[in-house]
């Protein structure tokens, strides 16, 4: 016969390839504070709803948390032929305190158990993550404040296009991680529901009282519908997408950072600490972490396709594709929260080369939009102030000078309606000062974006 604890109805073991093949312990394994912690409360409810006895109680919890212990202590033997981490903690607690600890699995099911164990993992893995993207905003927001005054080119197709604050770009990716911050606490109000007591679909005969158990492991709701309840993975896909969009943003992020750190353009400075050098080449000094951080986030988006692959054609109710659903989403986690945490510390080491982004300023004719400006202001039709500026350009090019090099008399000559004010309008900085439209990179404009920031992350914790 089997000793399997599902075994009352089968004639022989299970074969050993297939137990191999069936086991998830090595990746649920990860579970098992959640895994204890969730049957913990739930003997608790057994126990006030008078389905076992409090003795009873007392012993399977205290047999739990011996459990625990030897687990966090390395002295736990996991498994195969027990199939996952409930079975194996079962199995356990029954060897440690004999008949009773059977009783643990009372009005419960693994498929309303591995729900509430994942909802749990899923909750606080996204409280780590939202910690850690305020902690992140937080160093743009200080290293924004200490580069207002710095002019830096921003790009459209890799070229120089306008002169920013090179706080302007930072407060871009402040708003990005907003966006992710809202994404992440969207995502734990969608997990934030208790499936326990759901049982294998349809629900238990006990008078169970899930309210109480929803209370004790920390859901602000409880699901409404049992089948529902134990089949339901939107929340992982959905915390696998924020994950990902945050990649996203880290990679993108990483990218500029990796141009700029380049001796082509030398904006910036990365410390020793976080970069690396070449086995051979001894001048090198590689942004191995920003390469890293940008390669790591193409795994999240196989993450995402994974379990929506594997959700799309299941049908209703427990299926037992959804093992499968662990290591993308522990994947996922582990790798979002290391790199963003690795880019917080580095972000801190970067600085902006102030003389060396001076010496690039002035290249690229990135005050052109001023002239046209300036043109369309004295009444030239937009279009034709473009055109006017376009040939100025080409006639700068050919002579190899710059904007700022040419004499009046020649501005003059592609048009009558420019004067000595032009000079003006296609300086850097007045450039970049005079884009006072809301949003826009105008000093003024940044430091209160800056105050509104310190505002909304003072109120994040929330």
């Amino acid at each position: 016969m089997t000793k399997k604890m599902w075994g009352g109805r089968f004639k022989k073991p299970t074969n050993n390839k297939v137990e191999s093949f069936t086991s998830s312990v090595d990746q649920d394994k990860k579970l098992y504070e959640h895994d204890i912690n969730g049957s913990i409360a739930h003997v608790q409810m057994l126990s006030k709803q008078k389905i076992i006895s409090k003795i009873e109680s007392k012993k399977i919890i205290d047999g739990l948390k011996k459990i625990k212990s030897k687990i966090e202590n390395n002295k736990f033997t996991f498994k195969d032929s027990l199939e996952d981490i409930h079975m194996n903690i079962e199995s356990a607690l029954i060897s440690e305190i004999g008949d009773i600890g059977k009783k643990v699995h009372t009005a419960r099911s693994r498929n309303d158990q591995v729900a509430t164990d994942l909802k749990l993992f899923t909750k606080s893995s996204l409280s780590k993550l939202k910690m850690l993207t305020i902690s992140l905003i937080k160093g743009l927001i200080k290293k924004s404040e200490q580069n207002i005054d710095i002019i830096i080119p921003f790009y459209t197709h890799l070229q120089k296009a306008q002169p920013i604050s090179a706080s302007h770009y930072l407060n871009a990716y402040i708003e990005m991680f907003l966006r992710d911050l809202e994404r992440i606490n969207n995502s734990i109000k969608l997990v934030d529901s208790n499936p326990l007591g759901s049982c294998a679909g349809a629900g238990t005969s006990f008078d169970i009282d899930r309210s109480y158990t929803s209370k004790k492991l920390g859901f602000k709701n409880i699901t409404r519908n049992s089948l529902d309840s134990v089949s339901d993975r939107d929340f992982i896909g959905d915390s696998i997408y924020t994950c990902s969009l945050l990649m996203t943003h880290l990679s993108r992020f990483s990218e500029d950072l990796i141009i700029w750190n380049t001796y082509e353009f030398g904006f910036i400075e990365i410390g020793d600490d976080y970069t690396t050098g070449s086995s051979i080449m001894p001048q090198k000094k590689n942004p191995d972490i920003l390469e890293l951080i940008r390669g790591k986030t193409s795994s999240l988006y196989g993450n995402l396709i994974n379990i929506l692959g594997n959700l799309k054609g299941l049908p209703t109710s427990y299926n037992r594709d959804l093992q499968e659903d662990k290591h993308p989403l522990f994947s996922s986690f582990e790798t979002t929260i290391s790199c963003a945490s690795l880019f917080i510390d580095l972000l801190k080491s970067i600085k902006f080369k102030r003389k060396e982004i001076d010496k690039n300023i002035n290249s690229g004719f990135m005050t052109a939009t001023d002239l046209a400006d300036y043109l369309a202001k004295k009444n030239v039709p937009f279009r034709d102030a473009h055109h006017i500026t376009g040939q100025i350009v080409a006639y700068c090019e050919n002579k190899n000078i710059k904007l700022f090099d040419l004499e009046l008399k020649e501005f003059k000559s592609f048009s009558n309606k420019i004067d000595a004010d032009i000079y003006k309008s296609i300086d850097n900085k007045a450039s970049m000062s005079s884009k006072k439209s809301f949003g826009g990179t105008a000093p003024q404009n940044i430091k209160k974006m800056i105050v509104l920031y310190k505002k909304i992350i003072k109120n994040s914790g929330n």
